[in-house]
């Protein structure tokens, strides 16, 4: 970078100009925050043992995740009703759908190795895959549209349950015999197993190594989750959470399903303990920063999966389970549900649901906080309790979420900008070239008059709140009232300011 030694407000223009190495990552500003999430365990704990027994799960166990810990983890009940084996959080409990998020991310992973592209045909790697489609106009079913539900086959969850223990060639045998679908490809937003088995099955083909055993070497042994697994027979039977459904009053054991290529979708077998550490890496994922990355894939890479992919649906009265109504809109991710509501809250994460088991795990990534639930009874509702818990998890901790940082350079502007909006005679050299076509000096300086004759004289201007790097707004204390001064940035480097606001606080 070019140093222009151009001094403003005592420092050298070029400190100011944006560098990656200049960034501060968000924060949060709360130092008793973890004390009050402790204080509301017990709140939490009571919780899920008053849904466990009004919902008949044998046994569950359940973790909180906290800053990339699991801070509070807990279990109660029966792994084994029979043989009265109690369920801990090192049970091991099928965990269903999941399992999605693993095969995503290993797609992911084979995507930043230059292994695969997202938007590659799947009939690459599945030519039996090719020409299928609703219409002869369909466009071509790509691995992004498999990872998306949107490749237009229909929800098959009844069916694709039972499919657990089919192999790779029950999988093709199946496709040659042609895919009956529901949707053309790309359009709409439709859950189909049927796609996660044949992610499954490309990463066997990308990485020669089946799904199984590519996730376990790339992603669960980096992570401390090396008991982690897809068939149950490999579990001790002292450890393995058998699942149950609860018939007249009494529960009935449901017999296991053995991996198969079905497991990509929702065979795998883990506990809390380990889990725990699964959850810890994607909440550290964020903020973004400059630090080393140390884990098994890209933070940016994990991002990129807490974003929405495709659109699932608006409601604009949404009834939390709290009683509390606000509008949300959720979409797919890769391998991953999100959510966001009318308060900017971005949850994400997945629940899972078998016979014999119901589990769920979300987050809130600019909260840094998320919590596990797994039960071993049919399509346990544990998405529904897990809500509630994060709910009141924020509500009682009365956590906040991570405070942007302010960047040199919009804080400098603000001093710019504050030094001149009284009067607005000599104009400052910081503004991009569309700001006075747009906002006029004579009409700066009336409205100016206006609100400063109704507030008074500047008193203190209060420290910027930032919403980007180059947007955000401060109040300005006066003698008689408030000021809220917002303005945004230009693109250009040293950023320069292109739009401005300032209204009765």
């Amino acid at each position: 970078m070019k140093k222009l030694f151009i001094l403003l407000f005592g420092l050298p223009l070029y400190l100011y100009a944006q560098n990656p190495s200049n960034f501060t990552p968000a924060s949060f500003n709360d130092a008793d925050r973890l004390e009050r999430i402790q204080k509301a365990i017990p709140v939490i704990e009571k919780i899920y043992k008053d849904f466990a027994v009004a919902n008949h799960f044998p046994g569950y166990a359940f973790g909180i995740v906290v800053d990339g810990k699991l801070l509070y983890k807990g279990a109660s009940g029966y792994a084994n009703i029979e043989e009265k084996i109690p369920a801990t959080t090192s049970s091991m409990f099928r965990i269903a759908s999941m399992s999605k998020s693993f095969t995503a991310l290993a797609i992911l992973k084979l995507r930043d190795a230059g292994k695969l592209k997202l938007d590659d045909p799947v009939a690459l790697y599945i030519p039996e895959l090719k020409g299928q489609g609703l219409t002869r106009d369909a466009a071509p079913i790509t691995i992004r549209h498999l990872m998306s539900h949107s490749a237009g086959f229909p929800e098959d969850n009844p069916w694709g349950d039972r499919q657990l223990a089919d192999t790779e060639k029950d999988l093709l045998d199946l496709i040659k015999q042609k895919i009956s679908f529901s949707n053309v490809s790309g359009v709409e937003y439709e859950y189909s197993n049927l796609g996660f088995a044949m992610l499954g099955y490309i990463i066997h083909k990308v990485s020669g190594e089946t799904y199984d055993v590519y996730i376990k070497k790339n992603i669960l042994a980096p992570l401390g989750m090396k008991g982690t697994t897809y068939e149950y027979t490999e579990i001790p039977k002292d450890k393995f959470a058998y699942g149950y459904r609860f018939i007249n009053d009494n529960w009935r054991k449901e017999q296991p399903l053995k991996d198969g290529i079905y497991g990509a979708m929702g065979g795998m077998i883990t506990s809390i303990d380990m889990f725990g550490n699964y959850v810890a890496m994607h909440e550290a994922a964020w903020p973004e920063r400059n630090d080393k990355e140390n884990l098994p894939v890209k933070r940016s890479t994990l991002r990129e999966m807490h974003q929405p992919s495709r659109f699932i649906s608006l409601n604009p009265n949404y009834t939390f389970p709290s009683g509390k109504k606000l509008a949300t809109t959720g979409s797919y991710t890769y391998g991953l549900r999100w959510m966001m509501d009318a308060e900017h809250k971005k949850n994400i994460g997945h629940s899972g649901g078998l016979p014999g088991f119901g589990s769920n795990w979300q987050f809130l990534p600019d909260y840094g906080i998320g919590v596990i639930l797994f039960a071993n009874v049919t399509y346990a509702p544990t998405t529904y309790i897990n809500t509630i818990v994060m709910d009141t998890l924020v509500q009682l901790a009365q956590l906040k979420p991570r405070q942007t940082s302010v960047s040199p350079i919009l804080a400098k502007r603000q001093k710019e900008l504050v030094s001149i909006i009284e009067k607005w005679n000599e104009p400052a050299k910081v503004f991009a070239e569309n700001f006075f076509d747009d906002y006029p000096v004579d009409m700066l300086k009336k409205q100016s008059a206006e609100l400063f004759a109704q507030v008074g004289k500047i008193n203190g201007v209060q420290s910027m709140i930032a919403e980007n790097q180059l947007r955000g707004y401060c109040i300005i204390d006066c003698e008689r009232g408030k000021l809220k001064m917002s303005f945004t940035l230009s693109p250009e480097n040293p950023a320069l300011i292109q739009e401005y606001h300032l209204t009765v606080e």
